[in-house]
């Protein structure tokens, strides 16, 4: 029967390229995850606060349309901050 492998032993088996990665994974779990939605929602918003833009430049229903396109604009501008303190808590 084989041992299961000591913490030293294992730790030898790693190279300092995959030790460095899993340590920033233990760190920040799912980073990259959250960063794929956060661009997700923030191109979403974008192209819904394009298609809102143009509905008020034509004039159509300006009640409406202007609610709907500072909420896209909201959801665009806080998915990029989101992005930007992910990424700057990262250099930090």
């Amino acid at each position: 029967m084989s041992q299961p492998p000591t913490p030293k032993s294992s730790r030898s088996s790693l190279n300092p390229e995959q030790l460095k990665q899993l340590r920033a994974e233990l760190k920040s779990p799912y980073r990259g995850l959250r960063q794929f939605f956060y661009i997700a929602f923030a191109g979403s918003a974008f192209v819904g606060a394009v298609v809102f833009f143009f509905q008020l430049l034509a004039g159509k229903e300006i009640t409406t349309t202007l609610p709907n396109f500072a909420l896209q604009v909201g959801v665009l501008s806080l998915m990029l901050w989101l992005l930007w303190l992910e990424r700057s808590r990262n250099r930090a």
